[in-house]
């Protein structure tokens, strides 16, 4: 599993060299951060899958702070976050605040849609989406915490199951390989 995932993995070596990278080689390039096991990985998914809740353009920021605290794959923890996008953030948000409804045992109170962006540029948007989540308040807030919660354990659940059975089927394949056929004897009668 190490192998096909390391092909989309950049180079240690090249990440040292990069001069933009410089200011924070001290964290960023953790060796942790960029090892790929089976707790890395599913650390890095669950964070991904977490920080994916967070609004707005700091769903990245937010998973690489996370990454580098709990030290788990980072770029994993980077990509995962982009299961959230225009399509599916809506029904995400949805299922937040009715389970935000649900911990805070309130009733009432109908879903409303996120604003779309306008012709007052991407500030105007960015105030109106504040003031969307402000309007939704508590239960989208806690929902959101909640849904994020779950959705990073069972993230972190399936990738360490997948991960492991994924080893047990190498594991057995190699064991149980037979061994290779001898070669045929020369033929004497050219």
């Amino acid at each position: 599993m190490r192998k096909h995932l390391k092909r989309f993995l950049p180079d240690h070596q090249a990440l040292i060299g990069n001069r933009w990278l410089a200011p924070f080689a001290g964290t960023l390039l953790h060796p942790r951060l960029w090892h790929l096991n089976r707790h890395s990985a599913a650390g890095g998914v669950a964070v991904g899958l977490f920080c994916g809740l967070i609004p707005g353009p700091f769903q990245m920021l937010g998973a690489a702070i996370l990454a580098t605290l709990f030290r788990v794959n980072l770029p994993l923890a980077l990509v995962t976050t982009l299961y959230t996008n225009p399509l599916t953030i809506v029904p995400l948000y949805f299922v937040a605040y009715h389970l935000g409804r649900l911990v805070l045992l309130r009733e009432g109170g109908a879903f409303v849609a996120p604003p779309e962006p306008g012709d007052g540029g991407m500030l105007a948007w960015i105030g109106a989406l504040g003031d969307w989540l402000l309007a939704l308040g508590e239960p989208l807030a806690l929902g959101l915490v909640c849904l994020g919660l779950l959705l990073a354990l069972a993230g972190y659940g399936i990738v360490r199951t997948a991960w492991r059975a994924y080893l047990l089927y190498a594991w057995r394949r190699r064991r149980y390989r037979q061994p290779p056929p001898p070669p045929p004897p020369p033929n004497p009668f050219p």
